[in-house]
């Protein structure tokens, strides 16, 4: 009920202008310990996949915090794990406004960004002043190039962020998917693909001997993608053996928005319509993945039975980013309690709070 009238007031505003207001609102609230307010009970369903602990099976995607600066805040609204970034080496503004747009009729959201960003040592500063990662909470770190970064030298960009955010993330997203940098999508492209990643690999395994501990790393993929584009990622995923992959970003389709105002605007399509488009990719790649490697479903998470079909699909986790807008933080509570182990607990805090945030 209360965050249906805050989103009253919000949808009144500008969408990115609502979009820093409603952060810098958490953030006060959980500085104010009064996230309760807003905030459901945790769910407890905790679930052991990469080496890692997640207390239930719901996180936050990448986009909403890009760099990391409101971990504590959004920790204490029942995430089972948040996702920060994108993060590029170098601080940049992204594409010029306006560039993030609502379409309520559809519960959607276009926006195309262009990975703004304070560049990867502000946000690797912001993790570890946060409580929530030094209680055992988990904090992957989503990295991307630069705009201006020339594609036949994007290695080097993800690279550097690898490096300077490997100490202190939980797990490492390479996003070679989203639509909003100039030829990024192109990574996805099987050679292109198995020389990052090979880089990559070989890059985690001197870091890993270097901080004495093994750092996952992970793969987000586009909805845009033919089945035997599909089957070429499976292959290339198990044969460089990345630990995870995320399905999906955002989507080029403006399938059942065409009429709406701002359906045809330029970017990604997130929320209720890309839906479908991204459960059948996420289907297809963990039937290419023979269960091999796990899979992280995104992609229109509206409701508990939304969250289901991610998980009958074959996703170990789900996260959610349109949903979370439009419903607020009952949806997080909703789908976990949808997805929950049935020989589980029930709806609780889990005993110990320290991996809730502050």
């Amino acid at each position: 009920m209360l965050y249906s009238l805050l989103r009253r007031v919000l949808f009144a505003m500008d969408a990115e202008s609502a979009h820093n207001l409603a952060l810098d609102g958490l953030s006060l609230a959980a500085c104010l310990r009064l996230s309760s307010l807003l905030a459901p009970p945790l769910v407890s369903d905790p679930v052991e996949l990469m080496g890692l602990r997640f207390p239930n099976k719901v996180g936050l995607a990448a986009g909403l915090d890009k760099n990391g600066a409101y971990i504590d805040a959004l920790a204490a609204l029942g995430f089972g794990h948040l996702e920060v970034g994108t993060v590029t080496p170098r601080a940049q503004p992204g594409n010029p406004r306006p560039r993030l747009f609502r379409l309520p009729q559809a519960q959607a959201i276009i926006n195309r960004m262009g990975f703004n960003n304070a560049g990867v040592d502000t946000l690797v500063i912001n993790i570890r002043r946060a409580e929530f990662p030094r209680r055992g909470g988990i904090v992957g770190v989503n990295i991307g190039k630069n705009a201006d970064t020339p594609i036949e030298k994007a290695h080097e960009d993800y690279l550097v962020c690898l490096e300077k955010v490997y100490g202190d993330a939980s797990y490492v997203t390479v996003n070679v998917s989203s639509p909003n940098t100039r030829d990024l999508r192109a990574l996805q492209e099987a050679a292109a693909l198995d020389g990052l990643l090979a880089r990559l690999k070989t890059a985690q395994a001197r870091l890993a001997d270097q901080h004495g501990r093994y750092v996952p790393l992970l793969l987000k993929i586009a909805p845009d993608l033919e089945d035997g584009q599909i089957t070429v990622i499976a292959d290339t995923l198990r044969r460089r053996c990345v630990d995870g992959v995320i399905a999906t970003n955002t989507t080029l389709s403006r399938e059942g928005v065409e009429h709406l105002p701002h359906g045809n605007e330029t970017g990604g399509l997130s929320g209720a319509p890309e839906f479908r488009l991204s459960t059948a990719v996420l289907g297809k790649l963990t039937h290419a993945l023979r269960k091999e490697i796990p899979v992280i479903g995104v992609g229109g998470v509206m409701k508990r039975e939304d969250a289901r079909a991610k998980i009958a699909a074959g996703a170990s986790l789900v996260q959610i980013y349109t949903g979370f807008i439009y419903k607020g933080p009952d949806l997080i509570r909703e789908a976990a309690l949808g997805i929950r182990d049935p020989a589980g607990e029930s709806s609780r805090r889990i005993p110990d709070d320290s991996i809730r945030g502050v």
